[in-house]
């Protein structure tokens, strides 16, 4: 029953576009600062971005006990059940039973349309095991699966033929593709799609190319940051605009890499403080503030965007 609400939902929900993973935005006194995330939800919507995503890692999740992991959710659901935007919920664990838990949690919140869920981290099964993990997961599951491949964080490298084995389960809808570059699996992948999965871009550095190379979008912490410029981008390359697309791809490849300068969100939060639209540049041991020099040249490329 599940799967089959799964998969009405995936025919719907547009993978395409710019989805804005948001970072938790902290009080002084350090606790989770719910008026400032429901703004930065709007501001990211308002500016183009086709949805945003809750509990990725940009929002510091580990860092966050279960009461707030809710409130997070539950503001990021009002904000898209009020602006009619898709919302993608950050779900899963090491373990299958303990993802089974994650998705099925997931029913409280009725906007939620996707869950974006890690291949198994530290674990590092085969493939294989990845697959039956997956498999499990889309039949439990109330909403479509959106595959978090990032091998530099779960240690388990998948190649094109896993991913497309992933596809073509009914309830994934696509991945997102955190490879630490572009390589031989990327373009493989790319070349040869399942029907209905599509490819989001996980490294923002690399978004250009991978939607010149056939990605539908990507779920990007930097474009909490000029995000019209990403939409902009997005749709540049869905129109097969070349000449606007690749010195805009450039440009935000080089704000991006000088986002990720210092482990992520500390960067993205030192600016967004600086812009005035959260009210601390906080981030949760382990994490550490950005330095002054990473929020400063961030700062400069966004204005040379201008």
């Amino acid at each position: 029953m599940a799967q089959d609400i799964a998969q009405g939902i995936a025919q719907t929900f547009p993978l395409h576009g710019i989805h804005v993973p948001l970072v938790t935005p902290f009080t002084r006194a350090g606790g989770v600062a719910a008026e400032a995330l429901e703004a930065l939800a709007h501001e990211v919507l308002d500016a183009g971005a086709t949805g945003i995503v809750a509990l990725g890692t940009t929002a510091e999740t580990a860092g966050l006990d279960e009461a707030e992991r809710d409130l997070v959710t539950s503001v990021c659901a009002r904000v898209c059940g009020e602006r009619g935007a898709p919302l993608t919920v950050g779900a899963g664990a090491g373990g299958t039973r303990a993802a089974e838990a994650s998705l099925t949690r997931l029913t409280r919140w009725p906007e939620a349309r996707a869950a974006l869920v890690t291949v198994p981290p530290f674990v590092r099964p085969s493939a294989a095991g990845v697959l039956a993990h997956f498999a499990r997961l889309s039949e439990v599951s109330p909403v479509p699966l959106i595959v978090y491949h990032i091998p530099y964080r779960t240690g388990q490298p998948l190649d094109a033929a896993a991913l497309r084995a992933l596809g073509e389960l009914p309830g994934v809808t696509g991945v997102k593709y955190a490879g630490g570059g572009i390589g031989e699996d990327a373009v493989a992948l790319l070349g040869d799609l399942p029907a209905g999965f599509g490819v989001l871009a996980g490294d923002d550095v690399y978004l250009s190319p991978l939607l010149a190379l056939g990605a539908v979008g990507g779920i990007l912490a930097s474009a909490h940051l000029a995000t019209d410029r990403f939409t902009e981008l997005a749709a540049a390359w869905r129109a097969g605009d070349a000449a606007r697309a690749r010195p805009l791809g450039h440009a935000l490849a080089r704000m991006s890499a000088a986002a990720f300068a210092e482990p992520n969100p500390a960067v993205i939060k030192g600016v967004l403080h600086a812009q005035g639209r959260i009210p601390s540049p906080d981030v949760r041991l382990p994490l550490l503030p950005a330095s002054r020099g990473a929020v400063a040249a961030v700062t400069a490329a966004l204005e040379r965007l201008a």
